[in-house]
């Protein structure tokens, strides 16, 4: 698992020459411009990015998670932002492959895998963000239809993708009573909110989702009849990968800040030796270091995990989307840090780095969450061997 053979090395080094040539000499005018580079997004699943643990009877690329981790990590040295929308975009394409009917798989998947259509996942409310089993947004069974109503926060591609994953309330209170529909952009009642102005993750459209009377047919309901109630657990199914995958753009973005650094305590010089002889620098490049080999360590053990189905499989995706996220965090802020005032001007990309990756600790369930879930399976370990 830690030693790449030949394929695997090629499905990274190919995702490796992407971002460098396509992703990486545009990053920062990216995001200065709040620019959404569909173009490249759609370039990326040429190579079979855009449905990477699909089937391959739907389009799907049919890897692993854990190239999955590889390809995203790639992703993100180029760029946190763009990697981590097409985790996006992957994850409701796998929602779909997994859990859809027939039908669904074929009218979707095949469209998600070249990128015709842009997806998002919309789970989030403005009154439901880690209790995301208290959301409210309801679905309403009318003859052959159902009707949605509802707001859908913090929404990443809101209006400029063309399909969205909605999970809402079908039955009563709790997580069995809720379904998750496909509905697409341009169904009456729904629209959008402002664009949310936020710290980092710029170059990707944030809004809220609006549906108020938004009728699609009971065929949109994801798994067909059998999806009635199913859509909490396709959710968390789906957020089992997310956060690994968002762990790998932390991943990512701290490996490219520590190879800016590297080359800047190189050149940089003080009190008359270059910083790369300070003592204290060294210290600090071995945890940084450190830090990021143990974390890439956890998240490939979390992804092997996921594709064997391990028991432990939440518990080590919770752990390492924890762990990642915080370590490489820390991992940036350092490398922001070693740069001097240099680290705090856009030019240098430093600053929009750990712009980027401070978010990760938020979204596809807080670490706190994160934490939760972990003790969680601890005391009932430990209860279990009393």
């Amino acid at each position: 698992m830690f030693t790449l053979n030949d394929d695997e090395r090629v499905i990274t080094e190919t995702a490796a020459a992407f971002a460098a040539k396509r992703i990486a000499p545009h990053t920062l005018e990216w995001d200065a411009a709040k620019h959404f580079p569909t173009d490249v997004l759609r370039e990326s699943a040429e190579l079979g990015m855009a449905a990477i643990y699909c089937r391959e009877d739907a389009g799907g690329s049919g890897l692993r998670r854990l190239d999955g981790v590889r390809i995203f990590e790639q992703l993100a040295i180029a760029c946190p932002t763009i990697a981590a929308f097409l985790s996006i975009h992957n994850m409701c394409a796998w929602m779909i492959d997994k859990f859809g009917t027939a039908e669904q798989r074929k009218a979707w998947v095949p469209r998600l895998a070249a990128m015709d259509v842009i997806a998002s996942y919309c789970l989030t409310e403005p009154g439901a963000g880690s209790d995301a089993s208290a959301l409210s947004t309801r679905a309403v069974r009318e003859g052959g239809d159902y009707v949605l109503d509802g707001v859908k926060q913090f929404i990443s591609g809101a209006g400029a993708s063309d399909v969205y994953v909605v999970m809402a309330r079908t039955g009563g209170e709790g997580p069995r009573g809720i379904s998750a529909f496909v509905v697409e952009k341009g169904a009456r009642g729904l629209s959008f909110g402002a664009l949310e102005e936020k710290m980092g993750w710029h170059a990707q459209p944030t809004a809220q989702v609006i549906l108020e009377g938004v009728r699609v047919p009971a065929e949109a309901m994801l798994g067909g009849a059998d999806g009635e109630g199913a859509g909490f657990g396709i959710a968390m199914n789906g957020l089992n990968g997310g956060r690994l995958n968002i762990a790998a753009c932390s991943l990512g973005g701290a490996q490219s800040a520590f190879d800016k650094t590297g080359a800047y305590v190189r050149e940089r010089a003080a009190f008359g030796k270059a910083l790369l002889d300070e003592p204290t620098i060294r210290f600090t490049l071995a945890d940084m270091a450190t830090g990021l080999e143990t974390s890439r360590m956890m998240l490939w053990r979390a992804a092997d995990a996921l594709d064997n189905d391990d028991p432990d499989k939440v518990e080590l995706c919770a752990m390492a989307k924890r762990y990642v996220t915080d370590t490489c965090f820390e991992v940036a802020d350092k490398a922001l840090q070693l740069h001097g005032g240099y680290g705090y001007l856009r030019e240098y990309g430093l600053e929009k780095i750990v712009r980027d990756l401070r978010v990760h600790r938020i979204l596809e369930g807080t670490n706190e969450i994160m934490r939760v879930v972990v003790g969680r399976a601890e005391a009932a370990r430990v209860r279990a061997s009393a």
